[in-house]
């Protein structure tokens, strides 16, 4: 094990719960523990779920998520951070308030908008915020290719969807190919007018794969506090969540989770090499 100091970054997460520690916020706390680094938290919503289904859901109060903010930037070393679901108007204009006075942040916004299903989570109003106050101060989002084409208005390859959002937010933008078919998942960055592609080959028949947006924002934040520019962040968040993939795990019938990935003292020395 790699000796650490006794100071330690933070990661920064705002999203929901998933009381069957899959998705959300305790996904991403077990991501940024993977790396190394302290995780802080903000609820947005409390849902009841498990692998098979939500059942229910209860918003947090925005001044709740303002509050819940207030009480750990500026007093924690958070050095990134990721936002999940914010299916409420004022809860977005709540965060984007607080995020904007921290331009030291990096910021990973994840635009929870549209299940695997094709089922629309948020509301237009919600959706229109997102673009209005959240976005425009990202360091990267990352949409999937359905939220890409809901973003944009209108359909489009990967590469011509990045490149739309990249021009119109001025943020970095990966569209995530993860539910393409094909026999490698492959994303597509526009950082700057550039577009590279990133392509991994699937994991066989894996336990569990829920949860891994949530985990790609996060390992993206992870990357990013810990001194990786843009393009390295996603190459490491992405072999990040294949690693977490392919050890993903049985947790109870029928449940499985993803696998930790224990090789945060190896994304440190890399760092400090």
């Amino acid at each position: 094990m790699t000796e650490l100091s006794s100071e330690r970054g933070c990661c920064l997460t705002i999203a929901g719960s998933d009381s069957g520690g899959n998705a959300g916020v305790q996904a991403d706390l077990r991501v940024f523990h993977d790396y190394g680094l302290h995780g802080c938290t903000a609820f947005a919503a409390l849902t009841a779920q498990n692998p098979h289904g939500v059942f229910a859901i209860h918003a947090v109060p925005p001044a709740f998520v303002a509050a819940q903010l207030d009480a750990v930037l500026g007093v924690y070393d958070i050095r990134a951070m990721k936002t999940g679901m914010l299916s409420e108007v004022a809860a977005v204009e709540a965060v984007a308030g607080r995020l904007a006075e921290h331009s030291e942040i990096a910021k990973v916004v994840d635009p929870v908008m549209i299940a695997t299903s094709g089922a629309k989570l948020i509301s237009d109003d919600a959706i229109d915020a997102l673009k209005r106050c959240l976005m425009p101060i990202a360091t990267i989002i990352t949409p999937n290719i359905p939220e890409a084409v809901a973003l944009c208005g209108r359909d489009g390859t990967q590469a011509e969807l990045a490149k739309e959002l990249n021009e119109r937010y001025g943020c970095a933008v990966l569209v995530k190919g993860g539910h393409s078919p094909g026999t490698d998942a492959v994303d597509v960055l526009c950082d700057g007018g550039e577009l590279r592609e990133f392509s991994l080959p699937w994991v066989s028949n894996p336990v569990s794969t829920h949860g891994t947006g949530c985990s790609l924002a996060a390992a993206l934040a992870a990357e990013l506090a810990l001194g990786h520019g843009v393009s390295e962040a996603v190459a490491g968040a992405k072999r990040y969540v294949r690693s977490a993939i392919a050890c993903s795990c049985f947790v109870g019938k029928g449940c499985g989770v993803l696998g930790f990935v224990r090789n945060a003292d190896n994304m440190i020395q890399q760092h400090e090499d």
